[in-house]
């Protein structure tokens, strides 16, 4: 595990691609340390590098004899002069590298303002931060702390520069925090997408059954797959990783089936062969189902992902859950909702949970955004959920709201752990049960919000707990269990409820608890749901 060797690698793998010639390495503030202190400037000179360049310096000569190499942080003001230096190109070819995951909506502005067609490769090299030896990084980040919470606008910037560290060492980790920091709790938590949750949110689960039959191009034997914990053990050890995780995890299985797959030209010729042959057939034909089975699924995710613009509005939803700058959220829902690729559902939840979260604002632009979805072509139906919506669960019903405008973010205290795989902070929020599972285990539940039926109370902590929610229960409280029954000694906890939630599933139900399920911040992307947990729950607990 060198960081330093890391970097160094990325860098000179960019250098190798651009092949013979004359070169300069064009790149912003940021990325101009992470490359200084793995490389001297003689070391570069070797590699025929002879110009180092600030993309955004305004005084650079035209020289196209020269191939530009490209090193930038996927910053939005380093996009645009990305696009600007594009336009007006003054080197003869560009090979672009980002130091961390850029949107497909950047990548579609880079490619319309190259029209003289001089970028040869786009590329993220997940160099993200200060090798400072081969131990030891650096983020060069300060004033990260407001208090004892974090500086919003330093949160995201930490988890892609931990994220890159993990992508270029190629770890998946267990990730362990500091107990009495908050801010050790957020970072941690700020990254988990779960497999299980998106595949239900995205494509249907159904007594563990998915429906594949509309997949594009989808082989006849995998119309529709099953996913069993019990009989999958590819599936029983990924459920609760992140999409990130379950990519890498993917790469790492089908590696391992090439490596044991019969090579085509192998000769049974003897009786031992031929027995050993027989031996591992069964295996690796249930190996190549498995295979088969999750490439299939997670390559349905990710083109579903795509095709919906389900990063950028996952991270609007954890934006109105999880911050309180109205000017922002409303100019980004807008946007959104004008954006012909978000599905209808889609606008109707950005649209509720804007409700919900600045029903009262002196500045609500709600009714506009009605009228957006009106013009969008949503259905009256969905329409009238905004309204029901707030009629059930809004503030003058709660009594109080959910979000202290002192502390935008102490909504997500909680513990939950990840790895980011993809791209930004979408997972800022979690379900409501937790914090009630919390107390209840600490014997802090309060008997005036959850009395008990008859006479009988409990006298000790309890240590076996049944939950069950009526109007249904959610993949992403299941995770919520998973981790309680994980981290806190003597308490064995089960989760039920009168269904399985997802935002179709939600859709087409009518009571409370459905109600507030289609509110649900994406359980894929933005995992954490619901924003607004009001439903009905009832505990049995048992000494």
């Amino acid at each position: 595990m060198n960081v330093t060797l890391a970097v160094k690698q990325y860098i000179s793998k960019m250098i190798e691609n651009s092949g013979p010639g004359m070169k300069v390495l064009l790149m912003d503030k940021e990325t101009t340390s992470i490359v200084s202190v793995v490389y001297t400037q003689s070391e570069i000179l070797q590699k025929e590098v002879y110009l180092f360049e600030r993309i955004d310096s305004q005084n650079r000569d035209n020289m196209k004899h020269l191939k530009a190499i490209c090193f930038l942080r996927p910053t939005k003001e380093n996009v645009e002069n990305l696009i600007q230096e594009l336009r007006r190109p003054k080197y003869s070819v560009y090979f672009i590298y980002f130091s961390n995951v850029i949107s497909k909506s950047e990548i579609k502005a880079l490619a319309e303002a190259d029209e003289q067609e001089v970028v040869a490769e786009v590329q993220e090299f997940y160099g993200d931060f200060i090798a400072v030896n081969p131990h030891l990084f650096s983020l060069n980040l300060s004033g990260v702390a407001r208090g004892r919470s974090w500086e919003p606008t330093l949160l995201p910037r930490t988890t892609q520069g931990l994220t890159s560290v993990l992508l270029a060492l190629k770890k998946c980790p267990m990730i362990r925090y500091q107990l009495s920091s908050d801010m050790a709790k957020r970072l941690g938590e700020s990254v988990k997408w779960t497999y299980q949750a998106m595949v239900h949110e995205l494509l249907g689960l159904n007594n563990n059954r998915i429906d594949l039959s509309r997949v594009p191009g989808i082989s006849k034997d995998l119309k529709e797959v099953v996913l069993s914990a019990e009989n999958d053990e590819f599936y029983a050890n990924n459920l609760y990783l992140n999409f990130g995780e379950i990519g890498t995890n993917i790469k790492n299985l089908m590696e391992d089936f090439q490596k044991k797959k019969p090579k085509e030209q192998q000769k049974l010729e003897s009786i031992s062969d031929m027995k050993a042959f027989v031996d591992n057939y069964p295996q690796f034909k249930k190996m190549s189902g498995t295979v088969s089975k999750h490439v299939t699924v997670v390559g349905e995710l990710s083109r579903l992902v795509s095709e919906r613009q389900l990063m950028e509005v996952s991270e609007l939803e954890q934006e109105l859950a999880c911050q309180n700058d109205h000017s922002s959220a409303s100019q980004n829902v807008r946007r959104l909702l004008q954006n012909p690729r978000v599905s209808e559902m889609d606008a109707v939840r950005l649209v509720m949970l804007y409700a919900l979260r600045y029903e009262r604002h002196s500045s609500s632009i709600l009714p506009g955004l009605m009228e957006e979805l009106n013009r969008k072509g949503v259905s009256e139906k969905h329409c009238r959920m905004v309204t029901s919506m707030v009629e059930y669960g809004g503030k003058r019903v709660r009594g109080s709201d959910l979000v202290n405008p002192q502390d935008a973010v102490a909504i997500t205290k909680q513990f939950f752990k990840g790895l980011k795989g993809v791209e930004n902070v979408y997972t800022q929020h979690a379900p409501l049960l937790q914090e009630t599972l919390d107390q209840l285990i600490k014997g802090r539940l309060k008997d005036s919000h959850f009395p008990y039926l008859g006479p009988s109370s409990l006298r000790d902590r309890p240590q076996d707990i049944i939950v069950f929610v009526i109007g249904g229960a959610t993949y992403e409280e299941a995770l919520a269990i998973y981790n309680l029954n994980r981290t806190v000694p003597g308490v064995r906890i089960v989760l039920g409820g009168t269904t399985i939630h997802n935002t179709k599933r939600s859709e087409s139900s009518t009571t409370p608890r459905d109600l507030f399920a289609s509110v649900k911040l994406h359980p894929d992307i933005a995992i954490r749901h619901p924003l607004f947990d009001t439903r009905s729950t009832h505990m049995i607990k048992m000494a």
